[in-house]
């Protein structure tokens, strides 16, 4: 998971500072010189951690926070904020020209860091957003790079605009942005294409394209598994192209986070979003203040609710909370439940927000195939099994378990979870309502 190794040692470092009933200045100088060497060992840019350090120094050893009833505290307070500050401060939007007028967004990067893939995501958020976004093929170097972007724009259900391999990118460019005003749409995504590393025909393509049309917005998109490299990437597409912000790739299985800690503060440009997935879906505005909070081991409680939030129905919520107040609960409910937790990224990642879980969960493993085996004993049911559990005898759990292709004794377990389970709503039925007004939004069973 994203930023584990680096979270570890900081989590580290702060349970011997929390372990001091005094600090001294010397104790703050000899944890910052852990801190500093975390940092460096996570591939974070040299100088962005020489400044850094000496502005947690320069605050920790004042007299406030040394003579504190907490000082352990009030250091990882400084060190949070200074993390915040280092990441962006506050979190940046893509600007977006006003509905009625199209906004041209420039896509660029290098070849492997997820470029195309991540035009269909930013397309799915701005279609979510409410606007009406046309992804426009100007790669004509890649084998398959249009049709990648076609097929990703019909499971984003976004329409595509492409004039095949035989086209300038930016005669395709200016022809996207024509049928974009004659269409309807107000947002065209320029794809362009990438290369294996910087040079000059495609800077210049870039550069051709910037001039000759409007492009209001010019995002790279860069891997951030490959630390400083992403950085030094940045820092050479904005002084040669100008860049207006950052997409991070692969957030989630950078162990390291040298990229997502050094480029606001090399390039001077905002982190925008971060892909945490191959799914499509799998793209979040990047938030400095919760990426902090997660890098020092406290959780990242707002992204997860934000998550329950747009998988919340009002509508079913209401109807869920009828049924367990009857106790009328059953297997479709069930399912329903576990395909929410699957959309909101799976039991790990949920887990992985909650304050303190990062360090518990390293050593733990969390079978996400249990979800999948589960899925499978449930739709091996008849729809009146699922909707009466109780009429489940043996001959009937030893169809669904060779339906299901698992042995009986993981159906016998999954019954008896389930009897749990709506026992303990039932307890739990005469207390709902009595607490005033209902959530406004409510976590899958079982979180």
């Amino acid at each position: 998971m994203a930023f584990d190794n680096l979270s570890e040692k900081l989590q580290n470092i702060f349970k011997n500072l929390r372990g001091k009933g005094r600090l001294t200045e010397a104790d703050v100088k000899t944890a910052l010189k852990e801190v500093k060497m975390a940092l460096l060992e996570a591939d974070v840019n040299f100088k962005v951690v020489k400044n850094f350090i000496a502005s947690v120094q320069e605050r920790a050893i004042g007299q406030d926070v040394l003579n504190s009833l907490t000082p352990g505290q009030m250091v990882i307070k400084i060190v949070n904020e200074e993390m915040i500050n280092m990441l962006g401060g506050s979190a940046a939007q893509l600007q977006l020209q006003p509905a009625g007028e199209i906004t041209v967004i420039m896509m660029c990067g290098l070849q492997g860091a997820g470029k195309t893939t991540t035009v269909a995501k930013l397309a799915g958020k701005l279609k979510s957003m409410g606007r009406k976004p046309l992804l426009a093929a100007c790669d004509i170097y890649r084998p398959a790079a249009i049709d990648q972007l076609i097929i990703n724009g019909e499971k984003q259900g976004v329409s595509v605009f492409s004039m095949g391999d035989k086209h300038k990118p930016l005669n395709i460019a200016k022809a996207a942005v024509e049928h974009a005003s004659k269409n309807g749409f107000n947002v065209v995504i320029l794809d362009t294409a990438g290369r294996l590393h910087i040079d000059e025909g495609m800077m210049e393509e870039l550069q051709e394209i910037k001039s000759n049309m409007p492009v209001h917005q010019t995002i790279l998109v860069v891997d951030a598994m490959t630390g400083q490299d992403a950085v030094n990437v940045a820092q050479t597409f904005n002084d040669k192209l100008g860049i207006d912000g950052v997409i991070l790739t692969k957030l989630d299985g950078d162990t390291r986070g040298g990229a997502a800690l050094s480029i606001r503060a090399v390039t001077g440009k905002p982190i925008l979003y971060a892909g945490m997935g191959e799914k499509l879906s799998d793209l979040e505005p990047f938030y400095p203040d919760r990426m902090a909070s997660r890098i020092l081991g406290m959780g990242d409680i707002l992204t997860l609710i934000d998550k329950a939030q747009a998988q919340f129905d009002e509508e079913k919520a209401r109807e869920m909370e009828r049924k367990i107040k009857k106790a009328e609960f059953d297997f479709n409910d069930f399912l329903e439940q576990m395909q929410q937790i699957k959309k909101m990224g799976g039991i790990a990642d949920i887990l992985s927000m909650l304050p303190g879980m990062g360090k518990q969960l390293k050593d733990v493993e969390i079978d996400e195939k249990a979800l999948a085996r589960t899925e499978a004993i449930i739709y091996s049911m008849t729809k009146e099994e699922r909707a009466n559990p109780d009429i489940l005898n043996l001959s009937r759990k030893k169809r669904i378990a060779a339906g299901a292709g698992v042995d009986i004794s993981e159906v016998n377990a999954l019954v008896k979870q389930f009897d749990q389970m709506k026992k303990m709503m039932k307890q739990m039925s005469g207390m709902l309502g009595k607490g005033g007004k209902r959530a406004r939004f409510k976590l899958p069973f079982g979180l």
